[in-house]
């Protein structure tokens, strides 16, 4: 009853959050006629969980087996132990449910959402940085633990004494080490990284997760601190890559000038051109080739459909939405993210910790590799933006401070929109859609050119390929 009803509970936060955006007529029509990249299976798991997973790519570990953890003891010894733990399940049931809803990933994503944008107010790419980081951590260390998983078979406790009973469903997969402990150790260690201040607090909730599992009755004390232990490794190797990612770059150039040349100052993301890609080979792999000359047809007519689009309150209430709708700003790596919980949700997935921990990985590493390549092609042209060519040209609300071409908006939600569509086949043609008119409500709101538009969904596409056959 408790496991139901926190669920029930998370889905009505994820319905409360922005998410429910239903795609124009036109642009589910246009969906629906291209052709779904292939996928993975999706369906509910009735026997062991992912016994294969351990064979799954890694980002940062060689392979699964690379930290193989020494045998578990004797499973008999630790009975008792389980049981005593039992006897405080009264009162930390509210803990073993919040920390038992969804799959092992689920609460460090939301952990890590509240840190970057309720308690700060991190931008796209720090923020979208930190999840990939995150869920990179998490995949690689879930990965690992299913190799010892299967290595050593270790029977669950109320396997061993059926007389015990259990706060919530036993997971059809061996029970050591403990996956929630696994997914606790990398997420504090990183998110520790990321936010030191809050270091201790997180230490803490990554010991009441490893606990809750076994005063719940569906882990050993070994299994629990052995995933930490596991988790642990595997983020300390993800905080070593991030501290060589070069996020901490600066830009040391100068602004080009010219017709049809950007006029700002101080642009917004232009380091980010020079941050590491976890998949792209290099930064300019997906580079688009030159706009429209200033003084071009094309230019001239994108031009004028800038500036005779005819804005409704619904195009308006959708460009807002893109631009302003998510902690009050363009953070779209939340809203693509909280589409992978309901997802996993909606699909009975929450408990199949190495598929979960896969589609949050991929999203994430597909928006980082996204956001660096469009800031390459974005600096690399230096384009200016429609009302810079034609001052008479309202906006819906202020150009982002960086150049027009390509889109940003474009390439991010392209690229996350693809990759949920392989994930989640059944709804490809509701993300294509929702993807294609994060674009679009950046014509609505004057801000982009239709070339912006068409260019980010090229790279958008190329880059969410590119992710997923890395993975697959």
């Amino acid at each position: 009853m408790h496991r139901k009803t926190d669920r029930r509970a998370a889905l009505r936060v994820l319905a409360a959050a922005p998410l429910g955006l239903a795609a124009g007529a036109t642009l589910v029509r246009d969906a629906l006629a291209s052709t779904p990249v292939a996928s993975p299976r999706v369906q509910v798991t009735t026997g062991p969980i992912e016994p294969g997973a351990s064979s799954w790519k890694t980002w940062l570990l060689n392979s699964g087996s690379d930290l193989r953890l020494s045998a578990p003891p004797d499973s008999a010894s630790e009975v008792g132990e389980v049981r005593a733990m039992a006897a405080q399940r009264d009162a930390a049931r509210d803990r073993i449910t919040f920390w038992d809803a969804g799959a092992a990933p689920y609460r460090w994503n939301e952990i890590a959402i509240e840190l970057s944008h309720v308690k700060n107010n991190l931008g796209g790419s720090t923020g979208g940085r930190g999840l990939a980081l995150l869920n990179v951590a998490i995949y690689d260390a879930i990965v690992a633990a299913w190799d010892s998983k299967y290595a050593y078979n270790r029977p669950r406790p109320s396997e061993v004494d059926s007389s015990l009973t259990t706060a919530i469903p036993t997971a059809m997969s061996p029970s050591y080490p403990c996956e929630h402990a696994v997914a606790a150790g990398a997420a504090s260690t990183v998110l520790a990284y990321l936010f030191p201040a809050e270091a201790g607090a997180l230490e803490a909730m990554a010991q009441e997760a490893a606990q809750s599992r076994v005063i719940a009755g569906v882990q050993y004390p070994s299994d629990a601190r052995a995933g930490l232990e596991l988790g642990r490794a595997v983020g300390a190797r993800v905080v070593e890559y991030g501290r060589s990612d070069n996020s901490d770059a600066t830009w040391e150039g100068t602004i080009p000038t010219g017709p049809g040349i950007w006029n700002g100052t101080n642009p917004q993301g232009v380091a980010e051109m020079l941050w590491k890609p976890w998949v792209l080979p290099s930064t300019d792999q997906f580079r688009l080739p030159p706009p429209p000359a200033h003084d071009s047809e094309q230019r001239a007519t994108e031009l004028a459909e800038v500036k005779n689009f005819q804005r409704t309150p619904r195009t308006n209430g959708f460009a807002y939405m893109w631009q302003y709708g998510i902690y009050g700003g363009p953070n779209v790596h939340v809203l693509w993210n909280r589409y992978v919980s309901q997802k996993l949700f909606e699909e009975k997935l929450d408990h199949n910790a190495p598929w979960a921990a896969r589609a949050y990985s991929l999203l994430s590493v597909g928006y980082m590799d996204a956001y660096i390549a469009s800031q390459d092609s974005k600096f690399a042209y230096w384009v200016a933006r429609p009302n810079m060519f034609d001052p008479s040209i309202s906006t819906l609300f202020a150009n982002p401070n960086h150049p027009s071409y390509p889109s940003n908006a474009a390439i991010f939600n392209g690229t996350t929109s693809a990759i949920l569509g392989y994930l989640f086949p059944r709804d490809a043609a509701l993300f294509k859609g929702m993807g294609d008119q994060a674009g679009e409500s950046r014509v609505w709101a004057g801000i982009h050119f239709r070339s912006d538009v068409e260019g980010g969904r090229q790279v958008a596409q190329n880059v969410a390929n590119l992710v997923i056959a890395r993975i697959t």
